[in-house]
């Protein structure tokens, strides 16, 4: 059985990096997913796939996988670019501006 171990991005919902701290052990679908032809929904017969665990560490994500005799794939995650202006907040509000403050 095939898995694969990467550490989630964050979602267009969030600003700040919650919940993607920890890593995550998903198993990869062993059959392809069928459309219903009456409703059009997606399925597939493959239960594992609805799996997600989660781990602190990617080391205990590779033990749990080596314990369970899975073959991993392992995704590192890109560094992320921190966004952090020199004046910060405040800078918006600032009196010395040199130029038009607009939007």
């Amino acid at each position: 059985m095939r898995a694969r171990i990467y550490q989630p991005a964050k979602t267009a919902m969030q600003s700040g990096t919650a919940k993607t701290k920890g890593w995550v052990l998903e198993y990869v679908s062993e059959s392809a997913r069928e459309v219903d032809p009456l409703m059009g929904w997606t399925s597939s017969d493959d239960t594992q796939s609805q799996v997600r665990l989660r781990f602190d560490s990617k080391e205990a994500a590779l033990d749990y996988a080596k314990g369970k005799g899975l073959e991993v794939t392992v995704t590192e995650p890109k560094p992320r670019k921190q966004n952090i202006r020199p004046g910060g907040y405040g800078e918006n509000f600032a009196t010395n501006r040199r130029a038009v403050w607009t939007h």
